[in-house]
């Protein structure tokens, strides 16, 4: 049983280069009113009645300056910053590795800084209540038409677009389940798309829960027009 007293496990994945947004350092450590991104996003989930605890993954030469940040920011709930791996995947299974079996387990992107409580709340509903459940995801619909496209640019489907829902975090799972399909994955040199496809992989159940289109990654420079406009939520 975990919605009545249970407390979540998240990590935040603050370890990307941010290659596209073309700053010349981490996009993660953009500032936004004089804080890095990464900062607003863990503030936010420490403020959450939900959050036991936090683990923030981040490249190891970075370690000093996420440390140094997270003590200025006053927040209270992280518990370790851990050195993050060559890719995405493999920097949380470095996370994953302190954390116990049978906590909740939620993954964040540090640079999607709109995460509400409700995104939890509701994972914890379905967890406590769906025992055939092993994760939930949170996502939202697509508003344009999708096209099947092969190499040569040619469309050769149009798929029906109800069917599909654009991905997004937190991914929030049972840890047992989300560490056994890491471990899979690291043994079978298998790099997956997301958290959720790697617990799909396994043969988990994952259950999508229908987000807010304003919970964007922060990737290109024209995310950084919306962070403008939104930039009081923050």
């Amino acid at each position: 049983m975990y919605s009545s007293n249970s407390k979540i496990t998240l990590i935040v994945a603050a370890a990307g280069v941010g290659k596209r947004m073309k700053l010349g350092y981490p996009k993660q450590f953009l500032e936004y009113n004089g804080v890095p991104l990464f900062v607003k996003t863990v503030k936010k989930a420490d403020e959450m009645n939900l959050m036991g605890s936090i683990v923030i993954v981040t490249r190891e030469e970075d370690i000093p300056f996420v440390r140094e940040w997270i003590e200025k920011s006053g927040v209270k709930k992280v518990k370790d910053i851990v050195a993050g791996g060559r890719e995405r995947q493999n920097s949380i299974y470095n996370a994953l590795q302190g954390i116990t079996d049978d906590n909740i387990i939620a993954v964040q992107d540090g640079v999607r800084p709109f995460l509400k409580e409700r995104y939890f709340q509701e994972a914890l509903e379905i967890l406590d209540n769906e025992s055939t459940i092993d994760g939930v995801v949170v996502g939202t619909a697509l508003k344009d038409t999708i096209k099947k496209v092969n190499s040569l640019g040619e469309v050769v489907e149009t798929p029906n677009r109800d069917e599909f829902v654009a991905v997004q975090t937190p991914q929030i799972f049972r840890g047992k389940i989300l560490k056994e399909a890491y471990q899979k994955a690291e043994e079978d040199r298998f790099l997956g798309t997301d958290d959720s496809s790697l617990v799909e992989r396994y043969g988990g159940k994952i259950k999508i829960i229908i987000g807010d289109y304003d919970n964007i990654k922060i990737t290109t420079k024209e995310d950084l027009i919306f962070l403008q406009e939104k930039g009081e939520s923050l």
